[in-house]
């Protein structure tokens, strides 16, 4: 007697690449993302796997999961659906008030169920209360409103913040970093392009649907970063306790100029 029960279907993952996986034609968002710097812990996958919402899965590398703490300047937030006539005036799409503003996010990486490879964010902290509930209630991403300054001094890079809301006990951080040279193509590492080269980003919606938005920018122009001082208590509020333990991985990512598109049902 044959068996009516078909075998599941095993999707291929998507390799890891410098480039976009997929282009952005008609993206929902412009904007730019400036000063970035990637602080990078390893830990245990299964403690990254139990964060997840079902559909998720913690991408390795070395056998690891991933957590990052990576402050930057999120800059001319458009809306790129605006008429052509406005895009040419504004290449970054029609400009939202208050579209300029410092965030610090605490992610990890994860295969979809459609097998592709993006970030998912255990929390976004920004210092734009009107965002924040508007990413929070329509996008479901998990945006928190903190009160954040970055500061310049010749190579020297330096991030606050201090959440406001929602309020969770030591959920601040400072970080300075010096920047250095940059990476020669032959110092760029596999960790290097796993961590930073991620071209989609995963939700998931209240009723447990995954979904899945390409992100499109030209390669990272990587450097060298050097640590100075960090004390973080944001890593620990979304549920990774790293304190003590120095980064495994510390980079200058740079300024991009970015295009997301709209969330899709992945899988």
């Amino acid at each position: 007697m044959t068996s009516s029960i078909s075998a599941p279907t095993v999707r291929a993952v998507e390799p890891i690449q410098a480039t976009p996986t997929a282009r952005v034609e008609r993206p929902l968002l412009r904007m730019r993302w400036e000063a970035l710097t990637y602080l990078h812990w390893d830990v245990d996958p299964d403690l990254v796997s139990a964060s997840l919402p079902p559909g998720l899965a913690p991408d390795l590398h070395g056998g690891r999961a991933w957590v990052g703490l990576i402050p930057f300047r999120m800059a001319g937030i458009g809306v790129g659906t605006a008429p052509a006539a406005l895009r040419e005036a504004s290449p970054r799409g029609l400009p939202l008030p208050q579209g300029t503003f410092p965030e610090t996010n605490v992610r990890t990486y994860v295969v979809g169920p459609d097998g592709g490879r993006g970030v998912y964010f255990h929390t976004l902290d920004i210092t734009r209360l009107a965002p924040t509930a508007v990413a929070r209630l329509g996008y479901r991403l998990p945006y928190c409103w903190s009160t954040m300054r970055i500061g310049r001094r010749g190579d020297r890079l330096a991030y606050l913040a201090d959440r406001r809301w929602p309020r969770s006990d030591g959920a601040r951080s400072h970080v300075i970093v010096e920047v250095g040279e940059p990476l020669a193509p032959a110092e760029r590492t596999p960790l290097d392009d796993f961590l930073s080269a991620r071209w989609s980003l995963y939700v998931a919606t209240p009723r447990g649907a995954v979904r899945r938005a390409l992100v499109d920018h030209g390669p990272w122009p990587l450097r060298h970063a050097r640590l100075l001082h960090l004390e973080d208590g944001l890593t620990t509020a979304a549920g990774y306790d790293v304190t003590g333990r120095p980064p495994v991985h510390v980079r200058f990512g740079g300024d991009v100029d970015v295009a997301v598109g709209p969330p899709q049902r992945a899988g």
